[in-house]
């Protein structure tokens, strides 16, 4: 797949394409861009995805931390394995709040040769989204090509999307959020040092550093997967602010311990987090040892979770 920075930067002929922000590249995207790929194929036209980094929320409304389901890199990485031909990853600026959508339309066309594209019936761009469905077959009438509406996807009656995935999580719901992803959720970090209590303990875990605006699931203790240097084992990580040592931490950090992990330290080493299942949400133990008592019992939990899933879907190669 080819990956521009720009739409400047692209130079494409007989593009069929989509634009959309696609995080999380979920069940509805990867529809969309299954059936998109097929069908430019079918015609020997190039499957194009136009998406946006920073997110246009955080233009128009403000940063936001926490928020993110994948990184620019996963998400092109996921779309690649779709069949999509070119990806453009454009920068959303306040210039491109302001273009006009017959102006933006135009520069589709110039750059990419456009004979189709894909949207669904709430689509809108340009400025004040004045570029809505019909306004673009207009457009299109004028300049050239032709517009396809796509069905939203549907899990148990509601629309799959991305700000339903991300409330999902907020409430430490990781099971209904893999339905509508089609995959566990899951996020990668450098390991850095913590407060090595783990260790002292007996229980070792893996501190990581994520990126600040990945959301992350609610504090609580998961059954995960830890996946190192390609090698996957099962886990229990907890998310939170220790509440039983006072740490008073300014954010929820996330820490992991790795089931029968036989390697060393792999501090500054990449570590990736699949979420399986949420065991219990965090609490404030009246010392150690209560602490200890319930950790080992996550443990015997996780590991029952984790063995009921050695036959399932989860246990799939992660894509």
């Amino acid at each position: 797949m080819q990956h521009f920075a720009s739409l400047q930067q692209a130079q494409l002929k007989n593009a069929w394409l989509t634009i959309g922000a696609f995080d999380g590249v979920h069940l509805g995207h990867q529809k969309i861009l299954k059936d998109l790929a097929a069908s430019a194929h079918a015609n020997r036209a190039l499957a194009v995805v136009l998406t946006f980094f920073p997110h246009p929320v955080e233009v128009l409304r403000g940063p936001r931390n926490a928020f993110y389901l994948t990184s620019p890199q996963e998400k092109a990485e996921r779309i690649a394995a779709l069949g999509i031909d070119a990806l453009i990853t454009h920068p959303f600026t306040q210039e491109t709040v302001s273009i006009s959508a017959r102006d933006f339309v135009a520069q589709l066309k110039k750059q990419l040769d456009l004979q189709q594209l894909w949207v669904g019936h709430d689509f809108a761009l340009g400025h004040n989204r004045e570029g809505d469905v019909p306004a673009l077959r207009a457009f299109g009438a004028d300049l050239g090509f032709s517009v396809h509406l796509v069905e939203a996807v549907e899990v148990e009656g509601e629309v799959v999307s991305s700000s339903r995935i991300r409330a999902l999580l907020a409430e430490g719901d990781i099971q209904t959020a893999a339905r509508l992803l089609g995959r566990p959720y899951g996020f990668s970090g450098e390991v850095v040092s913590g407060a090595n209590r783990g260790r002292s303990l007996g229980i070792p875990t893996a501190n990581l550093k994520v990126w600040e605006k990945r959301a992350v699931p609610a504090s609580g203790v998961y059954v995960t997967w830890a996946t190192l240097k390609n090698k996957r084992w099962g886990s229990v990580t907890n998310i939170g602010t220790r509440p039983t040592f006072d740490d008073k931490l300014a954010a929820p950090v996330v820490e992991t311990h790795i089931l029968d992990y036989d390697g060393g330290d792999f501090y500054g080493q990449t570590l990736r987090l699949d979420f399986l299942a949420c065991l219990r949400a965090e609490q404030r133990f009246d010392g150690i040892e209560a602490l200890l008592a319930q950790i080992h019992k996550d443990i015997k939990a996780a590991r029952t979770v984790l063995t009921g899933q050695a036959v399932g879907w989860w246990n799939e190669s992660l894509p």
